[in-house]
């Protein structure tokens, strides 16, 4: 007889780790985990692993926004914590949360595991309040840099968060402005943004119905569920089926310390891409913003200066920042897009991912880097999508017919492409004429993640601001499509529908063409012409292709002309020849017409 065993007390479930800390004193989270902490928070991770200038913080997983998602609330226990780490976050940066001397502010940023650039939320400053805004000032001996943090707070907290119309916001703006007699909004001074904030305040009561919250941590936890929920707004769905991004639980959040571009002329914000997403090229490419916090430039509200002439502005930071280029290509083997923030004098990453490009860039892109021994030929292949290649094949304007029409104004080429059509002032209005066939341009003062259906309906996007690195040129690069931004002498009445260059005015059934290669913005619709054979880096990535390849490529032609065209592009054969095609040419259809109707044999073989 067996001895009885006892039973061993039952095991309790894991707890669910929501919370990846990454700082100095230590890193949870590390690339591999994308499809957890997303792609922001792995490579938030990465990078403070491999050693850059990256502030502190911690990202809350796509697991526990899926769990939101079913249920409409956080999980519970998911606030607490939230404050520990805070808590370990705050030890770090020796500064409180909410604290009224020397204040810790934070940022929360989405960030799922593949790139949506725009499409879901951000809250810049938590952590202000009435009490907190007055002892940044002090600690900072700067007051017009707190009343500015603390402004950007209320509007980004009541759009993001409460749905406060943006509009309502910049009305109030305007007003303050004209009180001060500037246009520019960095030249507001303390005085008239500390009431602006007073302003801003009761737009909020009298849109959400109570006053805006002076709690920090409440301030944090609407953010956090603000973020979850636009996981499931209308334009992160339309950006996910659009680019068929499927499989995904949800965003992460990171919530990150906050680093202040906007603390004076030796203060700035930028994004940048460690070479060409146009064209491929191996050069440093970006734009940044002097005393400006980076949803600036993203969002095109101000036109950047090029990443070019911030050597000029402060050579310490843009050598450290080349270095930073370097540093990131070896370790990821790809094209970086990255953000970065300067406060006073000092470099601060907060962001790298891989670029989004066109399929010039793509394919310029894989040649130079196996030419570099940073990857080999399969992975270079395999890095570019088919419809990249499409993209190489499409037309572009006859240079010829160019010089015949007029050039209305200039702007920045931001994606190339050549594109023609009528003017379209809104994305609504964009969407409902191009299903009817109709070519538009897509034409407005700055494009906004709202705007993505619109984009992708338009034959190309044209906007008066914003720089080569705004919402609008990112997005378009990524799908191909032609943009022209930052073409100051266009100014845009959308509510009349009505675009004004050099005294020239233009309405809705106006054409237009735009050279996303160029920049040109022309009068009236300009021929395009179609490559005439494959060359140069694209040959030399199909010739991979075909000494990879065990299937071969045939064509269907009718006509020496087809056939030739085919060999050009790399068939190697005829797969289907219909013969009854190649007598539709006009000296031998009247003979294939006797034939059919002939009725003796010797009519026919004549």
């Amino acid at each position: 007889m067996t001895a009885s065993r006892k039973k061993s007390p039952a095991r309790k479930p894991a707890s669910k780790k929501r919370c990846y800390y990454f700082g100095t004193r230590k890193t949870d989270g590390s690339a591999k985990q994308k499809m957890l902490l997303g792609g922001k928070g792995a490579n938030l991770a990465d990078m403070t692993s491999i050693g850059l200038p990256v502030p502190p913080g911690f990202t809350i997983t796509t697991v526990t926004c899926a769990d939101f998602t079913r249920t409409s609330r956080l999980p519970a226990g998911l606030m607490d914590e939230v404050k520990r780490n805070v808590a370990f976050l705050e030890k770090e940066q020796g500064k409180k949360f909410g604290c009224s001397e020397n204040p810790l502010l934070v940022s929360v940023r989405s960030g799922a595991a593949v790139s949506m650039p725009g499409m879901m939320d951000t809250v810049l400053n938590l952590g202000l309040n009435d009490i907190a805004v007055v002892g940044l000032a002090t600690a900072t001996d700067n007051p017009r840099f707190a009343w500015d943090a603390y402004r950007r707070l209320i509007n980004m907290f009541g759009n993001v968060v409460m749905g406060v119309p943006h509009e309502s916001f910049e009305h109030a703006f305007d007003k303050i402005k004209k009180k001060y007699r500037v246009s520019d909004d960095t030249a507001v001074p303390a005085e008239g943004l500390e009431e602006l904030c007073t302003a801003y305040k009761a737009v909020y009561r009298k849109s959400v119905g109570k006053a805006f919250p002076q709690d920090p941590m409440k301030q944090l936890q609407y953010s956090i569920e603000a973020v979850f929920s636009s996981w499931n707004k209308d334009t992160a769905i339309s950006y996910r089926r659009i680019n068929e991004i499927k499989g995904l639980e949800g965003t992460a959040v990171n919530v990150q310390a906050m680093v202040y571009g906007n603390m004076g002329d030796d203060s700035g914000t930028g994004v940048a891409f460690t070479r060409n997403p146009s064209t491929g090229k191996n050069e440093f490419y970006g734009e940044f913003l002097i005393n400006a916090q980076g949803e600036d430039v993203v969002a095109g509200i101000r036109t950047p200066e090029p990443i070019k002439l911030m050597g000029k502005w402060n050579a310490k930071v843009y050598k450290q920042l080349l270095g930073v280029r370097s540093k990131l290509e070896k370790h990821y083997r790809d094209m970086q897009d990255i953000e970065f923030t300067i406060e006073r004098g000092k470099l601060y990453m907060l962001q790298t991912r891989n670029g989004k490009r066109t399929g010039a860039a793509a394919v310029k892109l894989a040649v130079d880097m196996v030419k570099e021994r940073l990857i080999n030929k399969d992975t270079a292949m395999m890095r570019i999508p088919a419809n990249d290649l499409t993209q190489m094949l499409l037309p572009s304007f006859d240079p010829a017919q160019k010089k015949k029409v007029k050039v209305l104004c200039t702007g920045l080429p931001a994606s190339p492409g050549a594109a023609c059509g009528a003017l379209s002032f809104s994305a609504e209005e964009a969407v409902e004429r191009a299903a009817k066939g109709e070519s538009v341009i897509l034409v407005r003062k700055e494009t906004s993640p709202e705007d993505v259906d619109g984009m992708h309906s338009a034959a190309g996007i044209l906007t008066s601001t914003g720089g080569m690195t705004s919402h609008a040129a990112v997005v378009a690069r990524g799908w191909g499509k032609c943009c022209v931004a930052g073409a100051g002498d266009l100014h845009i009445d959308a509510t009349k529908g009505v675009a004004t260059v050099n005294g020239k005015k233009l309405g809705r059934k106006d054409q237009i063409s735009i050279d996303g290669a160029t920049g040109e913005v022309m009068l009236g619709t300009v021929e395009r012409v179609v490559p005439k054979k494959i060359s140069g880096d694209l040959a030399k990535v199909l010739g991979w292709a075909d000494a990879r390849a065990r299937m071969k490529v045939r064509t269907n032609a009718d006509a020496p002309a087809d056939a030739q065209r085919a060999r050009d592009f790399g068939a190697v054969g005829i797969g289907l020849c219909r013969t009854e095609h190649m007598f539709f040419q006009e000296d031998r259809i009247s003979a294939m017409r006797e034939m059919i109707l002939a009725d003796e044999l010797p009519a026919r073989e004549k």
